[in-house]
């Protein structure tokens, strides 16, 4: 196989590694997981301005829990794909009234200029950056957005789990999977040909800190990210950028 259809298997596989309890694996279900997870919905929903009448592609769905939150909070017409025919099954089972499709987000069945939105949680960094970005600009509308969130690989915990080979097999990620530069990836993203484009670091709030503590590592973390140097170390990174309007 080439190294393209090895990363493809390996995301695979590693769908059927998580399918039971993924959720539980990604964070999520802590009551800080909740908190991040509503957070991270709001961002796409809010630098995106979705609506009912919006034509989006959630790339990377998995179990569905962002397809939900955006679903119920917008309405939009969401088209939500993965590559993992085990996760697709939860999903498709929650939410009846999306299109789920199993799809390879390196190379996409869809039609040049099909989306208003191109959005994701945690995706990108299983992925080949540059066919990713390829494949999203090029289904995306003129003046189209794309919104990830992903993880931040100058936060120390993150830099250590996708760097040393040991620990990130304890940790049960992909042997492919990385984290974001964002100055390298704003690079990438220019020269793919989106504009307008925007990545910040966020999110101090981890998912393991106990319910009491939430509020108070909630506003601690939001001022961190307002700090020069500081914010950095956040946990993830939001990108956005818009396709070119011509």
């Amino acid at each position: 196989m080439t190294k393209l259809e090895t990363k493809v298997a390996n995301e695979i596989e590693h769908g059927k590694k998580l399918s039971e309890k993924a959720e539980d694996i990604w964070g999520w279900t802590s009551p800080a997981g909740q908190v991040r997870a509503q957070r991270r919905a709001n961002y796409f929903i809010n630098l995106a301005n979705l609506n009912a009448q919006s034509k989006v592609l959630e790339i990377g769905c998995g179990t569905g829990i962002f397809t939900n939150k955006v679903y119920e909070m917008t309405k939009a017409q969401i088209t939500a794909i993965d590559i993992s025919e085990d996760l697709l099954t939860q999903a498709k089972e929650k939410l009846p009234k999306v299109n789920f499709k199993i799809e390879d987000a390196m190379a996409l069945s869809f039609k040049d200029n099909s989306f208003d939105v191109v959005y994701g949680s945690s995706i990108l960094h299983h992925l080949d950056f540059e066919k990713s970005l390829t494949e999203i600009i090029r289904v995306l509308k003129p003046k189209g957005k794309l919104i990830f969130a992903e993880p931040n690989m100058i936060n120390p915990q993150i830099f250590i789990q996708k760097n040393i080979p040991v620990i990130k097999k304890w940790m049960g990620d992909s042997p492919d999977e990385t984290a974001i530069v964002r100055w390298h990836f704003k690079k990438l993203m220019q020269k793919t040909g989106f504009q307008k484009i925007k990545i910040f670091p966020y999110d101090f709030l981890h998912p393991s800190v106990p319910k009491i503590l939430i509020p108070f590592v909630k506003k601690t973390g939001e001022i961190g990210e307002k700090i020069p140097v500081l914010k950095e170390i956040a946990g993830s990174v939001i990108i956005y950028g818009e396709k070119p309007k011509n």
